[in-house]
């Protein structure tokens, strides 16, 4: 592969095996070969004797290597992601968004039609969504803590129209990301920097839902994730102190602050942390009604609670 001038299929099938004998996936070699060259997975298959221009080979080589070396995510190394069917800007700075959180997403706006009618408005798929709505205010306002590159607050914004979007992050680096994010993808998205809702308590702003994917990992659980994980992504995204429950429990404290009457919360949660999650929020809302979801893989992955006073 030093010298000479090769297919896109065997650029491929280098790349397969290298990945392979380093214990890497190998769909890694055709994600990073059609971001260099700037094609799709149709212009791919379809290019398969087509020539890699030198220069584009050479840098491939380099990126496959650095993966295999290193663990460093294919993410980090494109610079890019997709959820729910938008590509995404991400770095290092942020959690590389999972399919898990795409299952969140499409959640909230099924679920929210169980809140009280004050207000409708037409969803992306253009069913009518009804939601509560502030008195002095024309939309409802969903809020996304711990925003990291703004995928869920992005995808509500766009799913569920004319909702009006706050996202919170504590790492400016994240907010970056997420406000360039936001500007590609045209979403209006009010953005503070803070821990968790204290930016909203502060400004004493009121909203009818909240959802999170915080930190959940245990520290004690560090030692069981790839080094793509643990090496990479940030570890203020992944990892809580209460056996990974400390994040829930400072948000669902500060809800109670920001939360309407008869408002919403959605989390993301450990597989193993359903009950615990609805513990905790029974314990500070004892009239919740909690529920556990399952994903698509009948794993529990989300914990919805209506308010009730």
């Amino acid at each position: 592969m030093e010298n000479t001038e090769m297919t896109i299929q065997e650029a491929l099938r280098w790349a397969s095996l290298f990945l392979e004998k380093g214990n890497r996936e190998p769909r890694v070699g055709e994600i990073l070969l059609m971001h260099e060259l700037g094609i799709n997975k149709v212009q791919l298959i379809s290019s398969l004797r087509e020539p890699v221009p030198k220069d584009i080979a050479v840098t491939y080589k380099e990126k496959i290597t650095q993966h295999v070396k290193s663990g460093i995510p294919v993410q980090h190394l494109t610079g890019q992601e997709t959820f729910l069917d938008r590509t995404y800007h991400v770095n290092k700075h942020v959690l590389i968004p999972r399919p898990e959180t795409e299952e969140l997403v499409k959640v909230v706006p099924g679920t929210a039609n169980i809140l009280p009618l004050s207000h409708e408005f037409e969803s992306a798929n253009r069913q009518v969504v009804p939601v509560t709505t502030n008195e002095n205010s024309p939309a409802p306002t969903i809020v996304d803590v711990g925003t990291g590159s703004g995928v869920i607050a992005i995808s509500l914004f766009h799913e569920m129209v004319g909702a009006r979007l706050i996202a919170t992050d504590i790492s400016e680096d994240a907010l970056e990301v997420a406000k360039k994010n936001a500007s590609k993808h045209d979403a209006t998205i009010t953005f503070f920097q803070g821990s968790y809702l204290e930016p909203l308590i502060e400004r004493k702003i009121k909203a009818e839902i909240i959802v999170s994917n915080p930190p959940y990992i245990a520290y004690e659980e560090k030692k069981t994730l790839s080094d793509t994980v643990k090496n990479f992504d940030p570890a203020l995204a992944l990892f809580a102190e209460e056996n990974g429950l400390a994040a829930y429990q400072a948000i669902i404290q500060q809800a109670k602050h920001v939360l309407t009457p008869n408002g919403m919360l959605f989390f993301e949660i450990g597989m193993t942390q359903g009950e615990a999650v609805k513990s905790i929020i029974k314990e500070v809302f004892p009239h919740a009604e909690a529920e556990v979801i399952q994903d698509i893989s009948g794993k529990d992955r989300i914990v919805s609670a209506k308010i009730k006073e």
